[in-house]
């Protein structure tokens, strides 16, 4: 089958040639994240007997990140190497400062063998859910062990595979060891034939990752009368429903500062003309911090920067965290807010935080909202309760301490698979 796969894939490539060269011709940014991809690991030093740990995006990066903090920590001295997949994920790598950063190329032969001899890993980390099959199948022709950490299968991918459960078991055949993060995702690779020897729940390291108290990067001064609701990671359809929201709740509540943080930066002259319909008086965080902060928030900051979500967490009251009403979506981080004792709403698809989404509704830290128009209920129901809202809060916080510890037992699998 690996034959079968290569001609494929190569097959693919040549077909979309015309097109990848058009797009390379056309838009400087395709051109630099392809040159990006086929460059691959040129760049870095001539390596010998790696940790290959790769991270497709932003979230697995700072996965990764936790991870290599206590690995060094707890004593490993081989060079560690991180590939990414998407360049958001390679630039959040480089600005964490993790070491050997570079983009992974395209999944055959012809790209990636040059990477191994690059790095010469004797060991490959996979965070959560990327399975690409020639770098599998290459590592299991060269004896390489391979290990899934945080792993994490939706309900989506499980019928995905198992309309191709014989490829999915060849592709995963050189996976030593898959940790996973739940009994859930467990009991989903049994299902595709997976043996149960190769199987390991560890927990969630993301709730290693989440920081507590607060962060000192907050440099916002806000108004101690007023009463700060945070809209994070909000994707297209989830604005609309906040402003409604938000119109509302300002007749009843005028000491209320909304905060929207698209989940994605460039979305953000979308969101500002769907403020502008709405008639909301708004200030982008990017303008408060050239000025007086606190004589220019009005009703709603539009958060215009990466990196500073968590200091606004920090100092909310509630939260809504998007991406839970469209399915294609599924869902983004509820445990940021959560951490900070925020009680957070979210939404009925969250097929990408399942675990979480659970165990913060059990706990009654979190609200699992069935649809766009019970936002503006549930926030009224908090702004009037305060009790309710510092009960919820306080279950959020206790949820995610309850559940750290997962990349100590991470790391204890690392060293037990490393000469398999």
């Amino acid at each position: 089958m690996d034959f079968m796969y290569y001609i494929l894939t190569i097959t693919l490539m040549l077909v979309a040639s015309p097109f990848l060269l058009l797009r390379c011709l056309i838009s400087s940014d395709f051109r630099e994240d392809f040159r990006a991809r086929l460059n691959g690991a040129k760049a870095l030093p001539k390596l010998k007997e790696s940790l290959w740990i790769h991270a497709c995006s932003v979230g697995e990066v700072r996965l990764a990140k936790t991870l290599i903090t206590v690995l060094k920590e707890q004593g490993e001295k081989r060079p560690i190497v991180v590939s990414t997949f998407t360049p958001t994920g390679h630039a959040f790598a480089i600005k964490e400062n993790l070491p050997n950063v570079f983009r992974l190329p395209i999944d055959i032969p012809l790209w990636l063998n040059p990477v191994f001899g690059q790095i010469e890993p004797s060991q490959l980390i996979l965070i959560e859910a990327e399975l690409w099959p020639c770098l599998l199948r290459q590592c299991k022709k060269r004896k390489i062990p391979v290990l899934q950490i945080n792993g994490r299968i939706t309900e989506k991918s499980l019928k995905s595979y198992r309309k191709f459960n014989k490829f999915f078991l060849w592709m995963t055949e050189g996976v030593t060891l898959f940790s996973m993060r739940s009994q859930v995702d467990a009991e989903r690779l049994l299902k595709l034939g997976i043996p149960e020897e190769k199987i390991k729940v560890t927990g969630n390291i993301k709730f290693d990752t989440l920081p507590t108290g607060s962060v000192e990067e907050q440099s916002v001064p806000f108004d101690p009368n007023s009463f700060l609701i945070v809209f994070g990671s909000t994707r297209p359809g989830d604005e609309g429903p906040v402003m409604e929201a938000c119109l509302k709740l300002k007749k009843e509540f005028p000491n209320i500062i909304g905060v929207i943080a698209p989940r994605h930066m460039q979305r953000i002259r979308e969101v500002e003309d769907l403020i502008r319909e709405f008639k909301v008086e708004y200030t982008l965080f990017s303008k408060m911090m050239e000025g007086d902060g606190a004589s220019q928030q009005g009703s709603l900051i539009l958060l215009d920067k990466m990196g500073v979500l968590n200091s606004f967490y920090s100092n909310a009251k509630l939260a809504y965290v998007g991406g839970g009403f469209n399915p294609r979506f599924g869902g983004q981080n509820i445990l940021e807010p959560a951490a900070f004792g925020v009680p957070v709403l979210f939404g009925i698809h969250m097929n990408n935080f399942e675990e979480e989404a659970t165990l913060l509704k059990e706990s009654g830290g979190g609200i699992q909202l069935q649809k766009e128009e019970e936002l503006y209920s549930q926030l009224k129901h908090f702004l009037l309760s305060p009790e309710d809202r510092q009960k919820a809060g306080q279950a959020a916080s206790q949820t995610v301490h309850q559940h750290r510890g997962a990349v100590l037992r991470s790391i204890k699998i690392i060293e037990e698979t490393r000469h398999a």
